[in-house]
Formats: structure tokens, C-alpha cells, sequence
């Protein structure tokens, strides 16, 4: 048997609660078909990624996958998160795992050239 996995979907946060509104629906559908999925905010707002790693660790999970909801690696990406979750590794002895953000994939490219086109194509009927 495998150990448990936790997914984190990883938004930056906002205090204006309508900002993690519209990741919290963005999530939604991957929320609905990944049990173990859950979403953690940076900063900002809660759930934080300190909650939900210290979380996963109640729930007995071995790792942990993070998912950047961010379009690139800024500097969020490429220090900040790393400092958060090394000191969350050795305080909460989990192996956590930081993957490319979702702006990296190609399919959003072509998501966002959909809707483009759909929202174009709406605004001329």
C-alpha cells in the first residue's frame, strides 16, 4: 500500500475575500474528482499553506504535492515557497514536493485561446 499523498493547490491570497472566491471556484472541478485536493493560500488568507501542511500531517499523509496556481515563477516561486516548505519539511518532518506552475503547461495556453475566442465570439452575437 502507498502512503497518502495531499495535493495543495497553492493560490498567492488576498484579503478581499471575492479574490479567493474565484480560486476557490477555479478549484472546484479538481476539488470534486481528487479527494485528497485541497486549497492553501501563501498569504494573506486561510486556509494557509502552513494549515493545510500541518493538516495533511494530522490526517498521517507522507507527502505532499503543490500545485502553483500562478501563470510563471516569480519570485514567490522561486524563494519564498522554497523557504516555506523546507522549514515545513524539517518542522513537520513531511516530504513535500513544489511542482511548475500551472502557467508552465501548454494547455492553458490553449484554454485561455478558447475562451478569448468564445468571449469574442459572445460579445458579437
Amino acid at each position: 500500500m502507498t502512503a497518502p499523498t495531499r495535493i495543495l493547490l497553492l493560490a498567492h491570497g488576498s484579503s478581499d475575500q471575492r479574490w479567493c472566491q474565484t480560486f476557490e471556484a477555479l478549484a472546484a472541478p479538481t476539488l470534486a474528482s481528487l479527494p485528497e485536493a485541497r486549497v492553501a493560500y501563501m498569504e494573506l488568507a486561510e486556509p494557509s499553506l502552513e494549515t493545510e501542511v500541518r493538516e495533511a500531517v494530522t490526517d498521517g499523509v507522507a507527502n505532499i504535492q503543490v500545485v502553483p496556481l500562478f501563470l510563471a515563477a516569480g519570485r514567490h516561486l522561486r524563494k519564498d515557497v522554497p523557504a516555506m516548505l523546507e522549514d515545513y519539511r524539517q518542522r513537520y518532518g513531511v516530504d513535500i514536493t513544489l511542482l511548475p506552475p500551472i502557467g508552465e503547461d501548454p494547455r492553458l495556453g490553449l484554454a485561455l485561446r478558447d475562451i478569448v475566442q468564445g468571449t469574442l465570439e459572445e460579445t458579437h452575437d
